[in-house]
């Protein structure tokens, strides 16, 4: 799709690959690539796997952005709502390898897709924001809402908890994970068992399933618009 976000077409799925660097930082361009791949997946009727770098799904927005003003954060804090709005109520089924870690908005991906696979290993995944000084935003809160226990919620929003990928799971952040090399693999398998349900009842049913997240999501995206991104020192 651009340099920094790459599609490949097979028989069974579309695998989207993010690609910016270091920390695999969400930027606007990822942003511009990620939705013109699921643009793509939606009109070929493709299962999506979207996956990372060796090591690292993402560590978050790119900060260089981040730090330019409260305006330039606020827009791409607000375009990342709004990708996680599309891939929550997406036609498709979204399946994520994630690769390493996954930080901030990178986890925030976890949180927006239909099945999340994980990499054995010592990686960290989790919500830092108010680690870093960011008050959490409110489209945030709603993402993890949706699909966090009451427990991990808190320990996660409130108390930036960082989790390895066995406790990512009990968090609510993967549905499993497997050694490195199983990785795409496995993904690949949930693939095909994805491409046996019939597609516009799975579209109906996860529309009928999050409408009361997917309705609190758009609601706070709104709110966020009216408000200003907090970064505290």
């Amino acid at each position: 799709m651009n340099e920094f976000v790459t599609y490949t077409s097979e028989e069974n799925y579309a695998l989207i690959t993010i690609n910016n660097g270091k920390a695999n930082a969400i930027s606007h361009e990822v942003v511009a690539g990620l939705n013109a791949s699921l643009d793509k997946a939606a009109a070929e009727n493709k299962v999506v796997i979207l996956t990372g770098q060796k090591g690292i799904l993402s560590g978050g927005f790119d900060l260089k952005v981040m730090a330019k003003s409260p305006e330039a954060a606020k827009e791409l804090v607000t375009k990342g709502s709004q990708l996680s709005l599309k891939m929550l109520s997406f036609s498709q089924p979204i399946i994520i390898a994630c690769s390493g870690h996954a930080i901030a908005k990178g986890a925030f991906l976890l949180l927006s897709a239909d099945y999340r696979i994980g990499t054995d290993g010592d990686f960290k995944i989790g919500l830092n924001e108010v680690m870093i000084g960011m008050t959490m935003h409110n489209a945030g809160i709603a993402i993890a809402k949706s699909r966090l226990s009451e427990v991990y919620l808190n320990r996660s929003v409130n108390n930036a908890e960082i989790y390895n990928p066995k406790d990512a799971v009990k968090a609510g952040f993967l549905d499993m994970i497997v050694p490195d090399t199983h990785l795409l693999p496995t993904a690949i398998k949930v693939a095909g068992m994805f491409v046996k349900l019939n597609k516009k009842a799975h579209a109906q049913t996860k529309l009928k399933v999050r409408k009361q997240h997917l309705q609190d999501l758009e609601n706070a995206i709104e709110l966020d618009l009216k408000s200003d991104i907090s970064i505290n020192s």
